[in-house]
């Protein structure tokens, strides 16, 4: 119970003080002694206007020291997962298998099946492994011998 209690304190003091997360799920159990929340039926992550849909929300936690809020350490979504993310004035969307978040660097990992669209310039990416970093705006993108990196950029050729 004390962890779940820290959990509702961190997710309103993750971020800013005008910053909220908010997650909304058909279940939920936590485990004080590993610090693991889990998430599951039809998990909906909301942080400003950032956006993450999955069937299943691992949150890892660790204490600062007693009396003091949770600190989130990784977030896991896997399961039919999709998202919607703004950074460095950039829109994104995509989806993938699997999607890990590390808050304290503020990246996202899609693992499996990753697609990215970049909304702001309509550019598409698919790969196996998609990076992306919040505070750079930067992405990487991995494929496979099979499966290898598609990038697709509408390009404005000028005819009217």
């Amino acid at each position: 119970m004390k962890l779940l209690i820290g959990l509702f304190i961190t997710t309103t003091l993750l971020f800013s003080q005008t910053d909220k997360l908010i997650i909304d799920a058909k279940n939920f159990e936590t485990n004080d002694a590993t610090g693991l929340s889990i998430f599951t039926g039809d998990v909906k992550l909301k942080k400003n206007k950032d956006r993450l849909n999955s069937n299943k929300l691992e949150v890892y936690v660790k204490a600062n020291s007693k009396g003091k809020a949770k600190q989130p350490l990784k977030y896991i979504a896997t399961g039919n997962v999709s998202f919607e993310l703004y950074s460095n004035e950039k829109h994104y969307t995509g989806k993938g298998d699997k999607i890990i978040f590390n808050p304290n660097t503020n990246e996202y990992t899609v693992i499996g099946n990753g697609y990215l669209k970049e909304i702001t310039e309509d550019k598409e990416l698919f790969g196996e492994k998609i990076f992306i970093n919040q505070i750079t705006g930067n992405a990487r993108v991995s494929g496979t011998e099979n499966k290898p990196v598609r990038f697709i950029l509408n390009i404005d050729n000028g005819n009217k």
